[in-house]
């Protein structure tokens, strides 16, 4: 399937990308729009993901990554905790929770800026998810 996000990736678009390779479709694709575009028709076996007005996007004050979770209804207690890292991160918040939010914040927006374009993004993006749902699994045990 092709998904179709805005380019410049940051922390959500980074982790919905891992999450939708790891998770939802492993043979996805992705496609990168200038932001504040009007999105192209799109073809029938394309989604677009954190994009206003899109399914997979920010709702109810949670970001994209959360909207995933919850539409896909996938259950693991570590994406979640990934979830709420994110939420905090890409979302005003009034609280801070997760200690660990600015710096993945700062590690994705690094991410970005050294990479050459959106693709290779993720695909340093994804070693970093990788990482932290390795970190936190290992917590719970």
């Amino acid at each position: 399937m092709r998904w179709v996000t805005w380019q410049n990736v940051g922390i959500d678009r980074m982790g919905c990308s891992w999450l939708i390779r790891k998770h939802i479709d492993k043979d996805a694709q992705f496609t990168f729009v200038p932001e504040a575009t009007p999105l192209p028709k799109l073809p029938k076996d394309a989604e677009p993901f954190d994009i206003p007005g899109a399914r997979f996007s920010h709702h109810g004050g949670h970001c994209s990554f959360f909207a995933l979770l919850r539409e896909q209804k996938i259950d693991d207690p570590i994406l979640k905790k990934i979830a709420l890292i994110i939420d905090e991160a890409d979302t005003v918040q009034d609280v801070s929770l997760e200690s660990s939010a600015p710096g993945l914040d700062l590690i994705c927006r690094g991410i970005r800026l050294a990479a050459g374009d959106d693709e290779t993004a993720l695909k340093r993006g994804a070693m970093v998810y990788d990482a932290l749902y390795a970190a936190l699994s290992e917590k719970k045990e």
